[in-house]
């Protein structure tokens, strides 16, 4: 199953079965182990033991659980996936009625469910995830039956399971979050699964709160009483968990630990601020980590060879108290691809946190059981860790498997089974709270007390229950509590729930500000942050504490300090800038206030500037970024001022990434009829002129962005211009400088010239700028060289070359005549092309494309033939290392050192199966790969842009082709952002390289170090 969470398929594009090992359905002939006998699977860490608590057929296919105040036990099963959505998917209420410590009753609470993946209770009820809905459920006369069902939350995309929106989860805060991301693009399943949802709303408020569809693609958080909805800045999977202090982590199939850093509320104050990415990987042993299974006879239903992280999901930090002390900041995930539980460990690293592994080469748990299925944990009021066994023979989506295996019967097997395990210390005792617990009749006092539970589940539930009952008065224990530095978790859950029951006091909240702990005080500013307008005198006491030695309280201190518009504040902000310049989310964190707030700061970068920390030029160029994104034209021509100035000995350093950032902050603006005369003036003459060659190019740079009027296209610059880009004393760089000049100054008149420039004796740089400049000339001289150069192009050359033809129709249909005479190959073109091409608007060039780009293409069966022989032939890695540069670096990453983050890291696949590999790199287009939809961007300004979308924050989408080119774009320069639902991954591989060299490039993947 590829259930929520499971399976990310970090290939060059999605996978292909070739056989399934007989392709009926397989469950009567291989062995299935019941739940008590898959204990014997198992190898856990020493010093735990594992028990199973609850198998079929009491449930099967559980995906989360709760536990109630009374003890009660609610396991959510989706019966559904993969593609049944006939409303199959129940919650069941299981019981120990003989206090044996294992499950032996279960009622259907509800049922009539589509594709259920989350549960949290709430008042008396619960909150279940069903797309597109959130639901309150509640038995209301007792019977254990669910006989009020009322749609809370609605409008999210139902799509493949594991991009469904799941797991609420209860804040510290007291909002309720959802695991969310984009619904993933589908075509086999378009019908079923290629809903895209609509508003995020609440039905029962018409007039509250609505975010745009499906939340555009990121995760929610939200306040049933009063009709409250946020969308946050980042996105997780299936699953996501937080610290005791509120720290949130979320989770992708190969990326199994993310920490979630800067919240929306701060990026959206500052529109203009060039942040793609609120979250960052914390894991030290990489991406799509290494993992050790012990799994016999994986191959037999696995999609995937085991070794590394494919299907990581229900990240779950361990905060139950009852594990010795070096698992208190333990985080759990789940990995059913591979049969393991992994753990990390978290340990403090500046702002962030670094995550580390326990072991170098074994798991906390795993099991030899192919069908074994973790996905999801519990932290129960025992301070056991519960485990859910989805327990399946197949765990990927049928979108990403052969046909054979779709209709062969299997995709079911084991939907009638499923187990849940307690993990605990050796020698704890049975479980013993099963219906047994009296919690939800605890007095506001023994509540109170719970606030500060070594378990986060007593504290967590003692907080929702004084909620819950709306006190009149509040009772001094909690008052207390909240004054308590013995005990900070306890004073932390205090001060939230006083937030909560609207009985919070600055006094309080001006207290715990001086905590010992850490976590105490970031909390503390967190509240803080709610109160200024009615408690003016919290500011001066956030003041204070600019010198807190705490990396995560500053950066708390400075998002919040980002809400204040006084002068002190700005000067707050600003000291903690520069004392903490080099922490990349310092800057994040100051440069998140109100643009207005931010002005004074270039001036201080620019006076304190220092050449040698690099930290400088990146604060500068985004100063610089902010104020041309905020169009204001005097601020623009006083920075361009500034940054063309010359000085006589020696350049200032910060004026190359000042006019950088305004080049950057201008690219998708509208800038017709804005006046730049006297900026392009100092441009120019910057551009020859100044002594450096940085300021030079930067300048230049500038200049493209915002164009050169006639009135200084004058013949003697232009032969300057010349001059200089036909003198080979000079540098390259000084070269290109030259080269861009002259197209800008005067392209018309030196096609002659360019057209000189491009031959094998110029450098490479040379020749391309050349290129260039000849392609913005508007007639199809660029486009008739190409063909007549073609056959002496070396590649790099070529796909430059290859540009030249994409800029209008009349270029497209000089490439088409050149395919059809034979001269360009339509696997030259690369697949963002090919796409391009083939889906263009204008009718008959779409039509000769596709004619031409498919009439060769033989049949994925036809093709996976003609390569058998490359699984059998001898592979040498160091050629295969040569295959790869020449075919694939443009694109992938081989490890650190290798290629271009563009596809995946292909150094993720050295454990997958030789034929599986060999599947990926022929077929890639058999379905869009999870992250690698091709998105077409339309701006403001008229351009048209394609691409990945690599990351994206509120205000911002980081845009990435081919080759790792990036371009971070405002979301409010855009106006228009559509999936073009094709992957981004090329194919036609075959007619690039033969069986052997295929077998090299099989050896060079498949023994990487």
């Amino acid at each position: 199953m590829r259930h929520p969470g499971f399976k990310s398929f970090t290939a060059l594009s999605v996978i292909l079965i070739m056989t399934l090992y007989g392709c009926q359905n397989r469950q009567d002939s291989i062995k299935i182990l019941k739940p008590e006998d898959a204990l014997a699977t198992f190898e856990l860490e020493e010093g735990f033991q594992i028990e199973l608590i609850a198998g079929e057929p009491l449930i099967s296919d559980p995906v989360d659980m709760e536990i109630d105040e009374f003890g009660r036990l609610y396991v959510v099963e989706m019966h559904g996936y993969p593609l049944d959505l006939s409303g199959s998917g129940k919650i069941k209420l299981l019981s120990d009625t003989d206090g044996d410590g294992v499950m032996d009753k279960s009622i259907v609470f509800a049922e009539g469910l589509m594709l259920p993946t989350g549960i949290m209770r709430w008042k008396n009820g619960f909150l279940v995830t069903d797309p597109p809905h959130v639901y309150y459920l509640e038995d209301s006369n007792g019977d254990g039956r669910a006989d009020i069902k009322e749609i809370v939350l609605s409008g999210f995309a139902v799509s493949n399971p594991q991009h469904n929106v799941n797991s609420p989860r209860l804040g510290l805060d007291n909002w309720i979050y959802l695991g969310h991301e984009p619904a993933v693009s589908t075509h086999t399943f378009q019908d079923l699964l290629g809903d895209k949802g609509s508003e995020i709303h609440f039905p029962s408020g018409p007039e509250a709160q609505r975010l745009p569809q499906n939340a555009g693609g990121r995760s929610v958080r939200f306040r049933p009483d009063s009709f409250e909805l946020e969308v946050l800045a980042s996105r997780t999977q299936f699953g996501h968990t937080f610290d005791k202090w509120g720290h949130r982590f979320v989770i992708n199939n190969n990326n199994h630990i993310i920490q979630d850093v800067i919240p929306a509320r701060y990026l959206s104050r500052n529109p203009y601020l060039p942040v793609s990415q609120s979250t960052v990987s914390i894991s030290d042993h990489g991406n799509a980590a290494e993992v050790f299974p012990i799994t016999k006879n994986p191959e037999h239903q696995l999609l995937t060879d085991v070794g590394v992280m494919t299907s990581a999901c229900g990240i779950t930090a361990y905060l139950g108290g009852a594990f010795p002390s070096r698992y208190d900041k333990a985080v759990f995930i789940a990995e059913p691809v591979s049969n393991i539980l992994h753990i990390d460990l978290l340990s403090d690293n500046g702002t962030l946190f670094k995550a580390s592994r326990q072991h170098p080469d074994r798991e906390f748990l795993a099991s030899t059981d192919s069908w074994f299925r973790p996905v999801n944990m519990y932290i129960g009021p025992d301070g056991a860790l519960y485990l859910l066994d989805y327990y399946r023979q197949y765990i990927e989506h049928p979108e990403w498997m052969a046909e054979e295996v779709v209709n062969s019967g299997a995709l079911y097997n084991g939907k009638d089974k499923g187990r849940i395990y307690r993990i605990t210390a050796k020698g704890t005792k049975p479980l013993t709270w099963s219906n047994r617990l009296d919690f939800g009749n605890f007095s506001d006092q023994e509540l109170v007390k719970k606030l500060a539970d070594p378990n986060i589940w007593w504290r967590r539930n003692a907080q929702r229950l004084l909620l819950d009952r709306k006190m009149e008065t509040v009772p001094l224990e909690l008052l207390e509590l909240a004054k308590n530095e013995s005990q900070p978790e306890g004073r932390v859950h205090a001060l939230w729930t006083l937030e909560g029951l609207g009985e919070i006091t600055h006094e309080l909240i001006m207290a715990a500000l001086l905590d010992k702990e850490a976590g105490v005080r970031k909390n503390a500013i967190q509240l803080a942050e709610l109160h200024f307008s009615e408690n003016p005198q919290l500011e001066p006491a956030l003041l204070q504490m600019v010198s807190d030695k705490d990396p995560k309280v500053k950066f708390q201190l400075l998002c919040t300090l980002g809400f204040l518009k006084s002068k002190a504040a700005s000067m707050a902000r600003e000291k903690l800038l520069f004392e903490n310049l080099e922490d990349e989310w310092i800057q994040v964190a100051a440069l998140s206030a109100p643009f207005e707030e931010n002005r004074t700061l270039m001036s201080t970068a620019l006076k304190n500037y220092q050449k040698d920390n690099p930290a400088y030029a990146v604060l500068v160029k985004r100063l610089s970024a902010m104020t041309a994104s905020s169009m204001d034209i005097n601020a623009i021509m006083d920075l361009i001022r500034k940054g063309t100035m010359s000085h006589t000995e020696q350049s200032n350093h910060w004026q190359a990434p000042l006019l950088s950032g305004l080049a950057q902050g201008l690219q998708s603006k509208n800038l017709e009829g804005t006046d730049f005369i006297q900026a392009e003036n100092m441009l120019v003459n910057a551009s020859f002129e100044n002594p450096s060659i940085q300021i030079r190019q930067a300048s230049l740079e500038l200049l493209q962005v915002i164009g050169v009027p006639t009135s200084l296209r004058s013949s003697a610059l232009g032969e300057k211009a010349k001059n200089i880009a036909g003198n080979k004393e000079l540098s390259d760089t000084e070269r290109v400088i030259g080269i861009n000049l002259l197209s800008l100054l005067n392209s018309e008149d030196n096609k002659v010239f360019f057209k000189s420039l491009i031959k094998p004796t110029e450098p490479n740089e040379v020749q391309l700028a050349a290129l260039k400049a000849l392609s913005r000339i508007s007639d199809n001289s660029a486009a008739e060289l190409v063909v007549e150069l073609w056959p002496s192009f070396t590649p790099v050359i070529r796909e430059e070359g290859l540009n030249t033809f994409m800029v209008n129709n009349d270029r497209i249909s000089i490439l088409l005549d050149a395919m059809e005479k034979g001269i360009i190959q339509a696997n030259q073109l690369g697949w963002p092309r090919s796409v391009r091409l083939m889906n263009h608007s204008n009718i008959p060039l779409r039509t000769r494309a596709r004619l031409l780009i498919n009439k060769e293409e033989k049949s994925n069966e036809e093709i996976l033939q003609s390569y058998q022989a490359s699984l059998t032939l001898n592979g040498t890695p160091l050629k295969g290392q040569i295959v790869f540069q020449q075919n694939c670096a443009v694109c992938h990453k081989m490890g650190e050192d290798l290629g271009t983050a563009f596809g995946p890291d292909l150094a993720t696949l050295k454990n997958r199966r030789p034929e599986n590999l060999l599947n990926d790199i022929l077929l890639p287009n058999l379905s869009i790969a999870d992250g690698y939809d091709l998105w077409s961007v339309e701006m403001q300004n008229g351009e048209n842009l394609q691409g990945l979308i690599a990351s994206e924050t509120p205000t911002t989408i980081l845009l990435r082709n081919a080759g790792g080119q990036e371009r971070s774009i405002s979301r409010q320069d855009i106006q228009s952002l559509k999936v073009m639902e094709m992957s981004a991954m090329p194919s036609g591989l075959e007619n690039n390289i033969n069986p052997q060299e295929m077998a090299d490039l099989l050896a060079f993947i498949l023994n990487n170090k």
